[in-house]
């Protein structure tokens, strides 16, 4: 702004001080050539013939012509080089008119006149007579050339100037932007009690005191949240682990029950056999929110060795009567060793295929591949897939595809367990869909994280 306003300045002075010496020079040569004209016009009869348009060329100061119809002195400039327009504003009117024009490259003013007389009726009018003189301004314009360069050489002082005040400027508006947006980034990443300090009484001082009274509320907001979601937790945990022991009361009681079902009466045996179910349902649940509360409070341990993948998936599979279901294929090569938790895979396989024999379609693959780094495990239904509303959440805590359902034999935690117990691993599961069935892809860190 600076330099704009200093360029517009030297700009003005030029164009003003260049106005005020060509002014100084037209004006009084277009005021002393009427009062020459006017003097000597006395001495001339009218019509004049071309003696008396020489004698009126020459007693006039400067280059001069004198014009009447076809005649002009013999001496000034060449009618030809008089320019069309200035010649008809000159006969057609009763005021002298001017124009600036180069010569050579040299600037030079043109100055015409209509010769005027006074008739009976007191009334001036033209004589047909036009007076021509031509003024040299070269000594102006080499004054208006040394003027632009002191205004150039005055707004090239004002850049340095200009500069400074802008850095000054600008460092005092962008160090407090700068740090508010320091601030906001750190309250971003979750440093809520991040503060600014906050001077002056302007608009950014009253942006600093608005952001402090945000991050104020914001960490009281989070602080309360938080403090609800870990009694809620504590309370989850508290309730599962409290359950564990009536529960396996419970089952035992459940199994006896199974076991002499056959022996009841067929009500008796219906009823038994729902409590037994349900118990189960509800020991499944049970576990599951015993295993989430301890991902919540940071206290799953991982008892990671080497271990042989694909035994440790067939055994999964073995120990709940999917081995050799005519469902299932499997495709485990043998000798893909990777450091990890056996259990924890356990629970991540039974997850996987049980949610593939439970909501898709047979067959369902198995599928075991690696690569340096890690080991990949695929778990792909031929089923109806999941739903694309569904697909971004499907990992989400009691997230299940068919909301419309208030019971099913999932929980709908499975999934988030299963995810887990793989970024305990330090992997990850991705779902997506196949077109013609779902896919869940186990992706293991050949070596485990606390080994390498």
């Amino acid at each position: 702004m600076t330099l704009v306003g200093a360029a517009a300045a030297a700009g003005a002075s030029y164009v003003s001080a260049r106005t005020t010496i060509l002014a100084g020079v037209q004006d009084p040569a277009m005021v002393q050539l009427r009062d020459q004209v006017t003097a000597y016009l006395p001495q001339m009869t009218l019509p004049p013939d071309q003696q008396q348009l020489d004698n009126l060329a020459g007693n006039l100061k400067g280059v001069t012509t004198a014009v009447y119809r076809q005649m002009h002195s013999r001496s000034g400039l060449a009618t030809a080089k008089l320019p069309g327009e200035l010649r008809t504003q000159v006969a057609g009117g009763d005021t002298i008119q001017f124009q600036r024009v180069v010569t050579d490259g040299t600037p030079e003013l043109l100055i015409g006149m209509p010769v005027l007389q006074t008739g009976g009726d007191g009334r001036r009018q033209h004589t047909g007579v036009e007076v021509y003189q031509l003024v040299s301004l070269a000594e102006q314009q080499a004054s208006i050339e040394q003027l632009a360069v002191r205004a150039w050489q005055m707004a090239a002082l004002a850049l340095p100037i200009a500069v400074v005040l802008a850095l000054v400027a600008a460092r005092q508006v962008l160090r407090p932007v700068r740090a508010l947006s320091v601030a906001a980034r750190k309250l971003g990443h979750g440093q809520l009690d991040v503060r600014l300090p906050a001077k002056g009484s302007d608009e950014l001082a009253q942006l600093v005191t608005t952001f402090n009274s945000t991050a104020a509320e914001l960490e009281r907001t989070v602080g309360s949240l938080r403090a609800m979601e870990a009694d809620a937790r504590r309370f989850v945990a508290d309730v599962s682990h409290e359950l564990r022991t009536p529960l396996a009361a419970m089952n035992a009681v459940t199994d006896v029950l199974d076991e002499d079902a056959g022996q009841l009466p067929a009500d008796t045996a219906i009823a038994a056999r729902l409590v037994s179910a349900e118990t189960h349902r509800l020991t499944r649940l049970v576990q599951d929110l015993v295993e989430i509360s301890r991902f919540d409070a940071g206290r799953a341990e991982l008892r990671t060795e080497e271990a042989d993948v694909a035994e440790v998936v067939a055994g999964s599979l073995a120990a709940r009567g999917w081995s050799g279901t005519d469902g299932i294929e499997t495709d485990l090569p043998p000798g893909i060793t990777a450091g990890l938790d056996a259990r924890r895979l356990d629970l991540v396989v039974a997850n996987l295929v049980g949610n593939a024999l439970r909501h898709g379609a047979a067959p369902v693959g198995i599928r075991l591949t690696a690569d340096e780094e890690a080991v990949s495990l695929a778990v792909t239904d031929h089923g109806p897939g999941i739903p694309e509303d569904v697909l971004p959440h499907v990992f989400d805590r009691f997230t299940k595809a068919d909301t419309a359902r208030a019971r099913s034999e999932g929980s709908g935690l499975g999934l988030s367990i299963a995810r887990e117990n793989a970024r305990l691993h330090g992997g990850d599961i991705e779902a997506a869909n196949t077109g013609t069935g779902a896919r869940f892809t186990l992706r293991l860190p050949r070596v485990a994280p606390e080994t390498r």
